[in-house]
């Protein structure tokens, strides 16, 4: 049988849940999850619980937030006015923006919290910022 090592490419199913079980993200309904194996396409503590592992083998890992989106933090919560958005634009809560990236900043991606007649309240954390993920994880593949 192969085993996932560093710079291998592998397929994964994985299912995705926070503390409360609830599940965030799951493979199984598509086809597996493709990587290779500690080039930082996923989270770190993901590409650390495949390292080893067999074809076959199925695997419970918690990952902490650090080694997942980070803390939440809350400098990235801010409150911008109505005329900083294009007239006519209908904002709601749960909405995902993109602005342009600055001086060779990237794009930054926020999301809409709150939205009042003074003011609209945006998130720049990752959705799972400052959360503990739990995966199941069966590795399918290794190439």
């Amino acid at each position: 049988m192969s085993e996932a090592a560093s710079e291998k490419t592998v397929k994964v199913h994985y299912t995705g849940s926070l503390d409360d079980g609830s599940v965030f993200d799951s493979s199984r309904e598509r086809e597996p999850f493709e990587f290779v194996v500690g080039t930082g396409q996923v989270i770190n503590g993901f590409d650390k619980a495949v390292v080893d592992m067999a074809v076959g083998d199925v695997k419970t890992v918690k990952i902490l937030s650090e080694e997942a989106y980070g803390p939440f933090v809350e400098e990235r919560v801010f409150e911008v006015g109505h005329d900083q958005f294009a007239e006519g634009v209908k904002l709601e809560v749960g909405m995902q923006l993109q602005s342009e990236g600055g001086e060779g900043q990237p794009p930054m991606v926020a999301t809409v919290t709150e939205v009042t007649e003074e003011k609209v309240v945006l998130d720049a954390n990752h959705p799972l910022a400052g959360k503990d993920l739990t995966f199941e994880i069966e590795l399918m593949e290794v190439a």
